[in-house]
């Protein structure tokens, strides 16, 4: 067992050592090699030490470079290595985190996060959370518990007897709301389509003056930091034109959330405590390893009447928090100590830098591209850039084109009728140098299609 897992860390060490060094995507012919995994299942097994070698030989090198300094697709942060060493021990502890009494460990480290996470967005201290796989569960969890609410305040025990009869609940979402948020509430049986989309601006952010009257159950889903724009909806206002009609306020603040970290970002998000949900990434911005979502809820009674599991074989009765009574999930692993390593390790001024360091290297994307000629189509408020190169073909083209090159990995979007091409900073480990090295290769191979 030591020897083998031994071999593992120094594999992955050395995956991370060389990441800076590659090419971000994986090339053509480390794709057509993962061929060698189609294979009938064997008869026989092999050896531990065989197959994590060929794991490593063909899987590695057909990795994405994600977790390196020069991806800039899909919001996505890159581990820092001490929340990676976290969730090795962690993984070796291997604790299914669902009863304080049986996984005491895991149960309380959540729970000071959870306390560390209300402090640090300035939210509401008795909140409840749960800790899931990413913003698309921590949506369905904080919006489970708000139509928990508004139908309880209507007389209908959702839970008990489901939507079958239950009074109608109307949605209110953003204009450019996050597919996610829309995958939740169909989920729900709230229905994708069935939402009443609110105006927006320029920016995508939700117009509070043209919020419509609010009748009957109601839940108003916001958004801190548009997909595209990173611009924020004006979430202290709405609440503010929305106090005393009973409806439930959710903010999906996949990466923007963390915004109110930063003394100089949390202008962005004035009145956010002021919601009722609030539903965030770990493994974005706070650069933890992948899975890793948090549904942060003002109301911890009605997020726990939505996801609260009992069984005669179940040990529930303590006086401590159980973990499974706020996540869908009654068997998962233990995210909640990525997050207690990552806080721990950058303390409140760390992760501050870390937001702070980002927003600047999109605000030098955003200024390099301008200066070289090229629209660029938001105001680069956050971390988020969107630029075009002319028509859409020729967008494309030049996309595909940097993706090829190696040096850095930009996505494409198509935003306000525009083909684009989307640049999310979130890496803890991205430099200037890093962004100056993108942009030479960006700009280069735009103007030689322009």
């Amino acid at each position: 067992m030591e020897k083998l897992l031994q071999d593992a860390a120094a594999r992955g060490i050395r995956y991370r050592r060389e990441i800076n060094d590659r090419s971000v995507a994986p090339s053509a012919e480390a794709i057509a090699r993962l061929e060698v995994f189609r294979e009938p299942l064997p008869a026989q097994g092999c050896a531990p030490e065989v197959l994590l070698k060929r794991l490593d030989e063909y899987g590695s090198p057909a990795s994405m470079g994600m977790v390196g300094p020069r991806f800039f697709g899909f919001v996505i942060g890159g581990s820092m290595p001490v929340t990676v060493a976290s969730n090795w021990l962690s993984s070796a502890w291997d604790q299914n985190v669902g009863m304080h009494k049986i996984t005491p460990a895991a149960a309380i480290i959540e729970e000071v996060v959870l306390g560390w996470l209300i402090e640090i967005f300035d939210l509401p201290g008795d909140c409840g959370a749960g800790f899931v796989t990413g913003c698309t569960v921590a949506n369905f969890s904080a919006l489970a518990a708000a139509r928990s609410k508004v139908l309880a305040d209507a007389g209908w025990d959702v839970e008990a007897d489901g939507l079958a009869g239950a009074p109608e609940i109307t949605v209110l979402v953003g204009g450019e709301a996050h597919p996610t948020l829309l995958k939740s509430l169909g989920m729900l049986g709230l229905g994708r389509n069935r939402v009443v989309r609110m105006a927006v601006d320029q920016q995508g952010q939700v117009i509070a003056e043209q919020v419509p009257e609010i009748k009957g159950p109601t839940i108003v889903c916001l958004q801190a930091g548009n997909l595209n724009s990173g611009g924020f909806d004006p979430i202290g206002a709405i609440c503010d034109r929305l106090e005393g009609t009973g409806a439930w306020v959710h903010v999906d603040g996949a990466f923007g959330l963390w915004a109110a970290a930063s003394p100089k970002y949390r202008r962005l998000v004035p009145g956010l405590g002021k919601a009722d949900s609030w539903a965030t990434d770990a493994h974005k911005w706070l650069n933890v390893p992948q899975d890793s979502g948090i549904a942060l809820v003002r109301h911890a009674q009605y997020l726990k009447r939505a996801m609260a599991i009992t069984a005669d074989y179940l040990p529930t009765d303590t006086q401590f928090r159980n973990p499974s009574d706020y996540t869908p999930e009654l068997s998962r692993r233990a995210r909640g100590v990525d997050v207690w390593a990552a806080l721990r390790y950058l303390g409140r001024d760390g992760v501050a830098r870390l937001i702070e360091n980002c927003c600047e290297h999109a605000e030098r994307f955003g200024k390099g591209l301008r200066k070289a000629g090229f629209e660029v189509l938001n105001d680069v408020v956050l971390n988020q850039v969107v630029v075009v190169f002319g028509d859409a073909e020729t967008t494309l083209k030049i996309i595909d084109e940097i993706q090829r090159d190696g040096t850095c990995w930009c996505g494409s979007t198509v935003w306000r009728g525009q083909t684009a091409m989307r640049i999310s900073v979130c890496n803890w480990s991205t430099t200037i140098a890093d962004v100056e090295r993108s942009l030479d290769v960006i700009i280069r191979i735009a103007k030689e299609h322009t």
